[in-house]
């Protein structure tokens, strides 16, 4: 058995204590996060400051988050899927490290022991920071501290709302698991406090939202924080999957929809 772990508590995460095994811990934090989201939070703080440093003000550029990698239909709809892919993978990775490391993914929360109640946690958490969220938007758009951010700029095929509707699933399955989850299981064993690793997590989370302007970094602070504080609390891992998701489903396939019908978007 793993030294991360207590006999008495197999697959429950415990603080680790032997040296070697902390390193290991934090080399792995650093290799993962290296290939997945915090290359991301690299990427988008560039793209940040490329987009201050342009003449044209912050609220008159635009970033969209789903565009057209193909310009035949088919091949765009698969890369979209291999997009989908890539992130559920990311996920994955996070999930299979903490499983390999003895920690039981039902103590995470990531099982289907109680589907209902996480559903119903999980609308209540996306209206939670979903209609505050679009309200932050709009003002820091208005104020010129947000680009104008397109969830969508695919082309209207027949592909699109399901390749919208993944997309959302493999953003919150990607960040739930390794940004919530993952992150914050290693902390733990590394004998962090909850708030010291809570920050780290959410700032963590605005980092590779840095794109959209200075509206969504801290949209998606907030965000995670109440989304990290909830599993804190409940170590319930699929309500926060479940709310992610339908955030970016209303904004990716409503988006779209919507574009160019009602004069409140930007």
């Amino acid at each position: 058995m793993s030294t991360w772990l207590s006999p008495a508590r197999p697959g429950e995460p415990q603080e680790c204590t032997d040296p070697a095994e902390r390193k290991a811990i934090g080399i792995e934090l650093l290799v993962v996060f290296a290939v997945t989201l915090g290359m991301s939070g690299l990427q988008s703080l560039i793209s940040l400051l490329d987009a201050l440093l342009q003449p044209t003000p912050l609220g008159e550029q635009q970033v969209a988050i789903n565009q057209p990698q193909a310009d035949l239909g088919l091949l765009d709809a698969l890369a979209q899927l291999v997009n989908v892919l890539r992130l559920i993978s990311w996920g994955a990775l996070g999930a299979f490290l903490l499983w390999r490391g003895g920690v039981a993914l039902r103590a995470v929360g990531l099982d289907r022991t109680r589907m209902g109640g996480d559903l119903a946690r999980g609308a209540g958490l996306a209206a939670l920071i979903g209609i505050p969220g679009l309200g932050l938007y709009l003002l820091a758009h208005a104020l010129g501290l947000s680009l104008t951010v397109q969830p969508s700029t695919l082309t209207d095929a027949w592909w699109r709302a399901p390749a919208l509707v993944l997309a959302a699933f493999g953003n919150a399955f990607a960040e739930e698991v390794l940004v919530v989850a993952y992150a914050l299981t290693r902390l733990r064993q590394l004998g962090w406090s909850e708030n010291r690793s809570l920050w780290l997590a959410a700032v963590l989370r605005g980092s590779y939202h840095l794109y959209q302007g200075f509206g969504g970094f801290v949209g998606n602070v907030v965000m995670g924080l109440v989304y990290g504080r909830v599993w804190q609390r409940t170590n319930r891992l699929v309500p926060l999957v479940v709310g992610h998701t339908l955030i970016d489903v209303v904004a990716f396939v409503g988006y779209a929809a919507l574009r160019g019908h009602v004069g409140w978007l930007p």
